[in-house]
């Protein structure tokens, strides 16, 4: 069984920065897609961030040049630092990793959900 626990969630001002981490545990063969996700309320759920297991990044357009996305594979850890952070990046923010057990395919998991909180 895989878990993925979130931290660094929390209540900041506007153009405040937060680092949040999400490690991995259990059974893991290797993790390939480490994504970032969030949901504010009453909106969908869309991608901030992507890291592939060779370093490739991708952003959303509203979180380029303010949001930094890195991984540390020892400690199978995805991180996801944000700078001058706006009052619109209030949601949830949810990790999200793409996951090999080792029995030759990947899994998809997502950890528990941390709230983030910009006040104007």
């Amino acid at each position: 069984q895989v878990q993925l626990v979130e931290s660094g969630g929390d209540l900041v001002q506007t153009g405040g920065s937060l680092r949040l981490s999400c490690t991995a545990s259990g059974r893991i063969f290797g993790i390939n897609l480490m994504r970032w996700y969030r949901q504010a309320p009453g909106k969908q759920r869309e991608l901030v961030a992507a890291i592939t297991s060779r370093g490739s990044t991708n952003y959303a357009d509203s979180v380029k040049d303010r949001f930094t996305i890195s991984r540390d594979n020892a400690k199978n850890t995805v991180y996801l630092l944000m700078n001058s952070l706006k009052p619109e990046d209030t949601a949830v923010y949810y990790c999200n990793m793409l996951i090999n057990p080792g029995d030759y395919r990947d899994y998809d998991y997502w950890g528990q959900g941390t709230q983030v909180t910009v006040s104007s």
